[in-house]
């Protein structure tokens, strides 16, 4: 599978690219009201309306969206679900094999490990967590802040 690298926090983590319909520069983001402090807020993308979330902040790192290296993934599911996801950086577009994927690790939250599809090694020796952006986007966190659900 191709997967796109990106940074957060100062960990690698990567998505599968097959969910990543395009990357962006950070651009201003509109803030709403009663949301928690992981939904950034929402932007205009050539005429389309889309949530944008602080990744970091979702998973429970630290959020750092202030380099100018700073982009918005522009995710997207099967079921047609689309989001903005903050990342520090993005590094590169790697292919990892999908049978050599391990668990992750048991010091994860179990939710942590739910919106893992699993831990891949890079040709550097680097751990990469590769994230599932269905599972995300269906997490129950976010699940709760949709319209009609």
């Amino acid at each position: 599978m191709k997967v796109i690298c990106f940074w957060l926090a100062g960990q690698q983590f990567a998505a599968d690219l097959a969910h990543v319909k395009e990357t962006i520069v950070l651009r201003p983001i509109t803030r709403v009201f009663l949301t928690p402090p992981w939904v950034a807020g929402i932007i205009n993308l050539r005429g389309d309306v889309v949530a944008v979330i602080d990744l970091a902040a979702f998973l429970g790192l630290p959020s750092g969206r202030t380099s100018d290296d700073a982009r918005i993934l522009i995710g997207r599911t099967g079921g047609g679900k689309r989001a903005g996801l903050i990342c520090d950086r993005l590094s590169e577009v790697r292919s990892v094999d999908d049978q050599a994927l391990q668990p992750p690790p048991p010091t994860l939250t179990t939710e942590g490990a739910a919106l893992a599809r699993g831990v891949a090694t890079l040709d550097s020796g680097e751990p990469v967590v590769v994230l599932d952006l269905e599972r995300l986007f269906s997490s129950e966190r976010l699940r709760q802040y949709r319209r009609g659900a």
